[in-house]
């Protein structure tokens, strides 16, 4: 069996995977490799772990209870962690494999599957430096104006600068990288917030008013930022 040989041995490996007996096989088979393992049953607990802690590589198990592993992904890449992912599942199919790929994940691999095949991907993703692993959003032009992902700025279409709140660069980052598409109040409160703190609807309102006074010229009639009634809001280019 192919062992794994990351850059720095040994490495630190997730599995979140809601089937126990899956989850500890695959965890036996990555310690007698030597290599230290965390294990979650579940997407919350996943994207706690990923925030909290470092690792070499994750292995995400598709179908989870708290949040799916599209969504821990999604969310984790919003917030720049740039941990290789690997997703684990029996969701198969061509549209599947290619959802978790635009979502910044690494790999796909289909269950059944070769425990050999699985610690041979391990080792590529493990290779991978983090800018290959994920190329983040670090800025974005907005009409006349700008952001800048790393120092949390943004720029209005006036010159004037303002700081971003972490929240506010991630809910940026999801409706840019939906534009043209609505994006449900759901998406936000599972993807900015993490139902971690629940906010109301007039907070997340709040935030896009915010946005209007920043980039629009004329914030009653938005260019960029559309709220759709009763469904969520849109961004355009």
């Amino acid at each position: 069996m192919s062992k794994i040989q990351p850059n720095d041995s040994p490495a630190r490996l997730l599995i979140a995977e809601d089937t126990p007996a899956l989850r500890q096989m695959l965890a036996l088979n990555l310690k007698g490799e030597g290599h230290a393992v965390v294990e979650v049953s579940n997407g919350t607990d996943a994207l706690g772990a990923l925030r909290t802690q470092r690792f070499s590589a994750a292995v995400l198990d598709v179908m989870m209870p708290g949040m799916d592993g599209f969504a821990v992904c999604r969310t984790a890449r919003l917030e720049g962690i740039d941990t290789p992912i690997l997703f684990l599942t029996a969701r198969n199919e061509g549209p599947d494999r290619v959802e978790g790929l635009r979502l910044g994940a690494n790999d796909y691999l289909g269950k059944p599957f070769l425990v050999e095949e699985l610690l041979l991907r391990l080792n590529r993703l493990m290779n991978l430096t983090p800018s290959e692993a994920w190329t983040e959003l670090k800025q974005a032009t907005i009409g006349q104006g700008t952001v800048d992902f790393v120092a949390y700025q943004a720029q209005g279409y006036d010159g004037s600068t303002r700081k971003l709140s972490k929240r506010e660069a991630m809910l940026l980052k999801l409706l840019i990288g939906r534009a043209g598409q609505v994006v449900s109040r759901e998406d936000i409160l599972q993807l900015v917030w993490g139902y971690d703190i629940l906010p109301s609807t007039r907070t997340i309102d709040n935030f896009i008013l915010a946005f209007r006074k920043t980039f629009e010229k004329d914030p009653k009639r938005p260019e960029h930022f559309h709220s759709i009634r009763g469904v969520g809001y849109r961004f355009e280019h």
